[in-house]
């Protein structure tokens, strides 16, 4: 289903945006584990930053939603959708903190 594919793009591209409006020694450039362990790295971010726990679960979920089948995408996939969205504005709304504090 391209929709469903489309909007998980756009929300990945969501994310980094939100994340990268900050001033960053490194910006994130993608959601895969690798990706978000070496954003953590070069910014010296805590395990424990609210912004990285929010990003870990935003991509958590849109891998998640990437391997359900076709015949699996019904409300579950609705129902993640709404939490991705949600995480999307919690990301926003940490980053500006993140960056208020820097």
């Amino acid at each position: 289903m391209m929709s469903e594919f489309n909007n998980r793009v756009a929300a990945q591209r969501d994310i980094l945006r939100v994340v990268n409006r900050q001033k960053w020694r490194e910006e994130l450039f993608g959601l895969a584990s690798g990706a978000i362990d070496r954003w953590r790295n070069a910014n010296q971010l805590d395990e424990g930053a609210e912004l990285l726990i929010l990003v870990r679960r935003a991509a958590d979920k849109l891998f998640f939603l990437a391997n359900k089948s076709q015949e699996q995408i019904t409300e579950e996939y609705r129902m993640l959708s709404g939490e991705i969205s949600n995480l999307i504005e919690q990301i926003r709304l940490a980053a500006m903190d993140h960056g208020a504090r820097a």
